[in-house]
């Protein structure tokens, strides 16, 4: 299928590694180019110049995307850098926790990372044809998992900011939808950790993978890139659940 993306113009956030290396991998190789960001220098520059091998232009920027007044800035300065834009991705996560402390990063980061990038982004994404915003949701989102976290409550309001969002932008031509992956396993990811540091967890969370395995930040970006795609140009306000059959709701 030919998704329509070559020569778009994106923005990643949180895309030095993981799911959101993974989408930028995905998205360059379809001929898109893109600025993305990150905490740190050393995962970025390995990024930026893996992406540039598949022939795009690509803009790295040192950012930490919990600082408002920064993330505000630079979604319109890397947006001129790439000459318009047309999709927008916000995926960086400020952890898991239940103390002050982590509520307050998910809130900055998972969920005002998703408001403040789009509102800056709106007046670029206004003068696309194809323009397409994505969040990186959970499956902890739409059903109880591990307990009562700050992780998953912040993560089910984005899920409601991206629903609100599709309406209102919806005459300006303006797609918005997320994608919410199950347990995801990457060496140094999350799940790493758990394996690591918490065993009987990750046994009992593998366990519990119909398919008998975890997904792949891979897999998550190939739903990812189809959404962000003038392939799904009537898809919007969608969350795509993409966890091999591992939550157990039914989704009428």
């Amino acid at each position: 299928m030919d998704l329509g993306l070559k020569g778009k113009r994106a923005i990643v956030t949180g895309a030095s590694r993981g799911i959101g290396r993974a989408i930028a991998e995905t998205l360059a190789s379809e001929g898109v180019d893109l600025a993305i960001c990150a905490r740190g220098d050393a995962g970025l520059e390995v990024a930026t110049k893996s992406l540039e091998a598949k022939g795009v232009r690509v803009f790295g920027t040192v950012l930490d995307v919990s600082d408002g007044e920064a993330l505000k800035a630079w979604i319109p300065a890397a947006a001129k850098q790439l000459g318009g834009l047309d999709l927008l991705v916000s995926n960086p996560s400020g952890g898991n926790g239940s103390d002050d402390a982590a509520w307050e990063g998910n809130f900055q980061v998972d969920l005002m990372g998703a408001v403040r990038s789009t509102d800056a982004a709106l007046p670029f994404l206004k003068e696309s044809d194809a323009a397409s915003v994505l969040f990186l949701g959970t499956t902890a989102a739409v059903e109880t998992f591990m307990g009562a976290f700050s992780y998953n409550a912040i993560k089910a309001a984005m899920l409601t900011h991206a629903n609100g969002l599709s309406q209102t932008l919806a005459a300006d031509g303006i797609r918005v939808n997320t994608v919410s992956p199950g347990p995801i396993y990457f060496d140094g990811g999350s799940w790493d950790g758990i394996r690591q540091t918490m065993p009987e967890l990750y046994d009992q969370t593998l366990a519990d993978c119909p398919n008998g395995r975890m997904g792949t930040p891979e897999e998550v970006a190939n739903a990812a890139v189809f959404l962000l795609s003038p392939a799904a140009s009537l898809i919007s306000g969608v969350n795509l659940v993409v966890d091999g059959a591992f939550t157990k709701r039914v989704n009428f």
